[in-house]
């Protein structure tokens, strides 16, 4: 007879799920939020659309829709979160991030979907189908990374001129074959600054049509997150977030105090001079809200026994073991049935 180890048995349990269909009860993609913005005096620009078509004259004079967000759900069936779970991502990013992983792997919008629950993936305000808005008109120049900017800054290389070298810290967990991180930087998109009340007032319109809603955030997200709670606590009923990197308001913890809150951080963090800083910011906020009497669990995943993860710890290569520890939590606030 053949004996299996547990973590085997677990592995084997989990890929066979991982290969069955999914039922959906219904799924679909709406805008929300937005407001009106009124330009004058502009030029009226001409030019031809594509080879054999027609002169087309533009106007930009008028009322411009700008702000609003771009949403897509899938509903399981059956359902077993007993919530919505949203997926908000970070700068630079859009919704892909939770989606198929750089090298092919299902991301964490599946991992939750197959295990029931209702999954909303979202691009922010000024990204991806969401769209942006005239410039300088409406919005300030756009911001672009080049690809070495994340491999220094997300704790994928060991820092400055490590994308040249294509050095990585030591059991980095990224997928950094050339080819994997290429498909990487295809989703990396152009920022705005100053939208940060379009973003902050789009994704309370988004949890006001949802409803109160589990939600996971990472990096800029995480700050937006913590900002949206603390206007509207009674649309949260858990908070996880991904490596923060920004907080709420200090004077205004309190109102976060009911809000059940994760924190997951991956590997290198104390040694990086950014990274460290951002986190010990977001560990007096997270002290500010226990001191108000609210929760908030503090994970290091390598002291779990979870090494090498980069800040994009849901394209890892061991993702579904982080997804499965906040699966877990989850859980075990009774929050899946």
């Amino acid at each position: 007879m053949v004996k299996w180890g547990a973590a085997l048995v677990a592995a084997c349990i989990a890929g066979a799920a991982q290969a069955q269909p999914i039922t959906l009860e219904r799924f679909g993609s709406f805008h929300v939020g937005g407001r009106q913005v009124e330009l004058s005096d502009r030029p009226v620009r001409e030019y031809l659309p594509t080879v054999g078509s027609a002169p087309l004259r533009i106007d930009p004079n008028g009322v411009h829709m700008v702000g609003q967000m771009y949403a897509r759900f899938m509903v399981p069936a059956p359902q077993r979160g007993t919530a919505p779970l949203m997926l908000w991502h970070g700068a630079y990013l859009t919704g892909v991030t939770w989606e198929t992983t750089p090298d092919g792997r299902p991301g964490w919008d599946e991992f939750f979907l197959r295990r029931g629950w209702a999954t909303y993936v979202t691009d922010a305000v000024e990204r991806g189908r969401s769209g942006a808005a005239m410039v300088p008109d409406i919005y300030a120049p756009p911001l672009h990374l080049p690809a070495q900017n994340p491999w220094e800054r997300f704790r994928i290389g060991t820092g400055a001129g490590s994308y040249a070298t294509r050095q990585v810290l030591p059991g980095n967990q990224f997928p950094t074959a050339p080819e994997h991180y290429e498909a990487f930087m295809r989703q990396v998109v152009a920022r705005y600054l100053g939208t940060d009340s379009d973003v902050i007032a789009a994704y309370i319109a988004l949890l006001e049509r949802v409803g109160p809603s589990v939600v996971i955030a990472h990096s800029q997200g995480g700050a937006f997150a913590w900002q949206v709670a603390q206007r509207r606590p009674d649309l949260f009923r858990a908070l996880v977030l991904i490596e923060p990197a920004g907080t709420g308001a200090v004077a205004e913890a309190a109102k976060l105090k009911d809000v059940p809150q994760l924190l997951v951080y991956g590997d290198y963090v104390d040694q990086d001079p950014r990274w460290s800083v951002i986190r010990r910011n977001a560990r007096a906020f997270a002290a500010a809200i226990q001191a108000a009497g609210g929760t908030v669990e503090d994970v290091d995943l390598p002291s779990r026994g979870i090494p090498g993860n980069s800040h994009m710890l849901m394209m890892d290569r061991n993702s579904d073991q982080v997804a499965a520890l906040v699966q877990d939590w989850l859980a075990a606030k009774g929050l899946w049935r």
